[in-house]
């Protein structure tokens, strides 16, 4: 049995990325209104602050932060996947050892979590949450991709509305 150490900080900022189990299936795009709606559900039973998010079609990045005093984000990521796991038909092959816990086979049962520690982290997870779409080959700039929180913060003043509109090497530290 692994023995996964996560970082419990009440009111902390985390980066994620959570994976679908069957990599090469696109379900998270093809179901993107399933996907929103288990935000939602989480987010009102477990309330958190999306500041970033990319939903790619087999994986997705997301930057939130968590309540005062709350450290919980195994439950919130559970019920996530849960929720858009029950909302879809069980068409997904299963293993025996999923089919013996009861368990669909849409998600990889972990996540990678990063804690963020400060400003400079904080900008650089959110440059990597938004270049995700043009790294992966979906589309040629930051802006053309509709699920992600981009035009958000381009809103927000944040990214010129040509960010990441050239090709680039990205190396995982972003610069603006």
């Amino acid at each position: 049995m692994s023995n996964y150490r996560r970082v419990w900080v009440p009111g902390g900022t985390y980066f994620f990325t959570v994976n679908l189990l069957e990599r090469r299936r696109c379900l998270l795009v093809e179901h993107i209104d399933l996907l929103r709606d288990a935000f939602r559900a989480a987010r009102a039973a477990r309330p958190f602050h999306v500041l970033a998010i990319v939903v790619l079609p087999d994986h997705l990045h997301c930057v939130w932060r968590l309540p005062e005093g709350d450290a919980d984000n195994a439950n919130r990521w559970a019920q996530i996947k849960s929720g858009f796991s029950r909302a879809l038909p069980a068409k997904e092959r299963r293993s025996s050892r999923r089919i013996a816990r009861r368990e669909r086979g849409i998600w990889q049962r972990r996540y990678w979590e990063h804690l963020i520690r400060d400003e400079d982290d904080l900008r650089r997870h959110v440059d990597y949450v938004h270049i995700n779409p043009v790294k992966h080959g979906h589309a040629a700039r930051a802006g053309d991709w509709p699920y992600s929180s981009f035009r958000q913060w381009v809103a927000k003043g944040e990214y010129p509305v040509d960010w990441a509109s050239e090709p680039i090497a990205w190396d995982g530290v972003g610069e603006r």
